[in-house]
């Protein structure tokens, strides 16, 4: 028997040409196409929108949602036409009550409240500082009365923008920064 030569293989023409992408053309302009961040709609709540960045967990805060039940969607440093960077904060199966919507006013003085029900919006709000600041702020003096004693605090608003408060006992003016809510 003779042996029989392996024959060699001969490369596949296939494998030695290099892999082109093909060229995928989108209809639509990239300028067209929108990239937006989606949260899920409350069926009855709140939402407060037009949140500075900064004050979004503030309001988290004021509201006491680490216990709330129902749904809560908090989303920051979205991009907003009048503000910049915005923040929002969706609450499902929650009212506000007029003190809860004065500090949110008093750290989001440009928030809007949105009263939602069966998904639709039934009422916008736009908040306001108040001119008189009742049991809200705690006054940065610690000899303040208020401080000491038990007695409600009382500020006066002397400026809006940027905020400026008057203690009504100690007369200490304080701005944003100095601002701690009860």
């Amino acid at each position: 028997m003779a042996k029989r030569k392996k024959k060699t293989p001969k490369k596949d023409k296939r494998k030695q040409e290099k892999i082109k992408a093909n060229k995928v053309t989108v209809s639509t302009p990239k300028e067209d196409i929108k990239k937006e961040l989606k949260i899920s709609a409350i069926e009855e709540g709140t939402v407060i929108d037009h949140i500075p960045t900064d004050a979004a967990f503030k309001v988290v805060e004021i509201l006491d949602l680490e216990n709330h039940k129902g749904v809560v969607s908090i989303a920051t440093n979205l991009q907003s036409k009048s503000i910049g960077k915005k923040g929002i904060v969706k609450v499902g199966g929650k009212g506000l009550t007029q003190e809860e919507v004065n500090k949110i006013a008093i750290v989001a003085p440009d928030a809007t409240v949105n009263i939602i029900k069966n998904y639709d919006v039934k009422e916008k709000i736009k908040v306001r500082t108040p001119d008189v600041i009742d049991n809200v702020v705690k006054c940065s003096n610690p000899v303040c009365i208020t401080n000491n004693e038990q007695i409600p605090t009382k500020f006066y608003v002397v400026k809006k923008d940027p905020l400026k408060i008057k203690c009504h006992y100690c007369e200490r003016i304080m701005g944003k920064e100095d601002i701690e809510i009860i």
